[in-house]
């Protein structure tokens, strides 16, 4: 009788869980990269991990432009710009303009694989930057409640004690935008007329009730809507990088130059009313009645002359 062959294996080994991934381990002596778990493990878009994960793999002095990371990940420049700005928000990507030798300005990016001040092991900060100092946690008690007071605090946080300051990476949270009902109405039609001069630029509710503000100030200052129009709408790149809301925004962040003060229209010259000349009945123009036209004056000159 011949033997059973499985394709599975007989005998399981021994302390493996019984769901879920089993690791089989490799010790890589050469062509590895060393990422910490907290950034590995980071919840949200798997586009920044993947990102992350190829920059650490980097040698120093490569290339991580946008269009240098398309050309290496399938996804477009909005995910790509998307999971660096990600990157920056959290502290692992730094861009910092520095001048160099021949003094010229450029733009260089620092990849930190811990962010600097959340226990970093290498306490050496790139060249030109200061360490963050600690967060200084202070303890909040518990509200009291029906059944007794709270709890004193075990390590009560001295009066002086003053909260981290924000580093300059993480953008302070934006106040939500009132809803769009209560946007000035005529700067959401000139936003909303935009879409047929270009059709990339189609706004959401939001985006609309957050740029409305800036339209009805350019309105206020006395720009017509045609101008507001052809301001946001002229000179844009075939391809755009980032989300239209951004590019309006950006193009209205300026405040308009207010409308130039109009001169007063010149004064209409005085029209002398109709009156009949005294010498030949004729109709002329003049102050009062009683004069002569000048027919008659050149006439009556040369009576005057004759005598």
């Amino acid at each position: 009788m011949a033997d059973s062959h499985f394709s599975a294996r007989s005998r399981a080994r021994a302390g493996a869980p019984t769901s879920g991934v089993i690791h089989v381990r490799t010790r890589l002596t050469t062509g590895f990269t060393v990422l910490a778990n907290a950034l590995a493990q980071r919840p949200g878009s798997a586009v920044t991990i993947g990102v992350a994960a190829y920059i650490a793999s980097l040698p120093d002095g490569a290339p991580v432009s946008i269009t240098a990371l398309c050309e290496h990940f399938s996804e477009g420049e909005i995910l790509i710009s998307r999971a660096l700005r990600e990157l920056e928000a959290s502290g692992h990507l730094e861009r910092r303009r520095e001048r160099g030798p021949d003094g010229r300005v450029r733009t260089r990016t620092y990849f930190h694989d811990v962010p600097p001040g959340d226990d970093d092991p290498d306490p050496t900060p790139p060249p030109g930057r200061r360490r963050r100092p600690a967060p200084v946690r202070v303890h909040v008690p518990a509200p009291r409640t029906a059944s007794g007071p709270a709890p004193l605090p075990s390590r009560p946080a001295p009066a002086t004690a003053a909260p981290d300051p924000l580093p300059a990476v993480v953008r302070s949270p934006q106040a939500s935008p009132a809803p769009l009902g209560e946007a000035d109405p005529h700067a959401v039609r000139v936003l909303a007329s935009l879409r047929t001069v270009d059709p990339r630029l189609i706004l959401s509710e939001s985006e609309a009730a957050r740029l409305a503000p800036d339209v009805a100030r350019w309105l206020a200052a006395g720009v017509s809507p045609t101008r507001i129009t052809e301001t946001l709408t002229a000179g844009l790149p075939e391809r755009l990088l980032a989300r239209p809301a951004r590019i309006l925004a950006f193009r209205l962040g300026e405040p308009p130059l207010p409308a130039p003060a109009l001169a007063p229209p010149p004064a209409k010259p005085v029209v002398l009313p109709l009156q009949t000349c005294d010498g030949c009945e004729r109709a002329i123009r003049a102050a009062r009645p009683g004069q002569l036209c000048r027919d008659c004056r050149m006439e009556r000159e040369e009576v005057r002359a004759a005598c």
